[in-house]
């Protein structure tokens, strides 16, 4: 396994950390083309990084797939909105400019994104239709930093993703952490609530496996559930799956929750 970092900004938390496969053959000899980036959680807050994505993406290398350990400025050191959103795009787009380098097949990008991360995916993953849901304040910076060559994601796994931003702010989860990410709540900025809420880009036609933990006390499975459903009546590809074990038994290499995200990222690089 190779890994090497690079910075997509200036900023200490603007980089992702390529963990690429070596060329011999190990004890997992089957390779995958594409490219997953891994996107961690922590409820958007600064004190939880991107060392939470770092054992899966050895793991996905291990397993034959080029992973992009994504890190990027959440609240509390320097990010929140809109910076949080412009880092997601802005540090999926830098695989365009190190994938010659490293050989990458751009054809075929997924998202793995576990809770917060989950929503960060899934909101990226309908990048296309963000010009159509304005923003008021922001909308301009955010989209500024799509301009150029964009990275397309070509399918999504949500680890009990966080996908329904309106509910997860009623239900006050994390002690206002939606609040925290937004720069305030959605009767003082309607809007930018509106256009960072993954419900406000269905249908999506890229795939989405919501994949929800059942014994999760984190983030509660109606995130994934109400999503969904919200696909399929909206005409999307979403799909609800639960798994044995708990919130971060989710990112857990050696888990059952775990290996069947794996499969499904393998699946989706087919």
């Amino acid at each position: 396994m190779k890994r090497q970092k690079y910075y997509y900004g200036e900023h200490s938390s603007q980089w992702g950390e390529l963990f690429a496969p070596d060329n011999s053959q190990g004890p997992h000899r089957s390779r995958t083309d594409g490219v997953v980036v891994v996107i961690h959680g922590g409820y958007w807050r600064s004190q939880y990084g991107a060392e939470l994505g770092e054992p899966i993406a050895k793991d996905l290398a291990a397993h034959g797939i080029a992973a992009w350990n994504l890190e990027y400025r959440r609240a509390g050191n320097g990010g929140g909105w809109p910076h949080t959103f412009e880092d997601i795009l802005t540090g999926i787009d830098h695989l365009g400019e190190i994938a010659e380098t490293h050989g990458l097949n751009l054809d075929k990008v997924v998202a793995l994104g576990h809770s917060a991360g989950g929503h960060l995916a899934v909101w990226a993953a309908g990048r296309e239709k963000l010009s159509g849901i304005g923003a008021a304040d922001a909308d301009r910076q955010i989209h500024r930093h799509q301009n150029g060559t964009a990275v397309k994601l070509s399918g999504v796994v949500s680890q009990s993703g966080l996908l329904n931003l309106a509910d997860a702010e009623r239900l006050n989860l994390s002690n206002g952490a939606v609040d925290n990410l937004m720069g305030g709540d959605s009767v003082r900025y309607p809007k930018r609530h509106i256009y960072a809420d993954p419900m406000s880009s269905l249908p999506l036609k890229v795939p989405i496996f919501a994949v929800h933990a059942a014994a999760d006390d984190d983030v509660p499975c109606s995130q994934s559930e109400a999503y969904v459903a919200a696909s399929t009546a909206s005409g999307g590809a979403a799909q609800l799956l639960k798994v044995p074990g708990n919130h971060y038994d989710l990112i857990d290499p050696r888990a059952v929750a775990y290996k069947k995200c794996r499969e499904l990222v393998q699946r989706l690089l087919v």
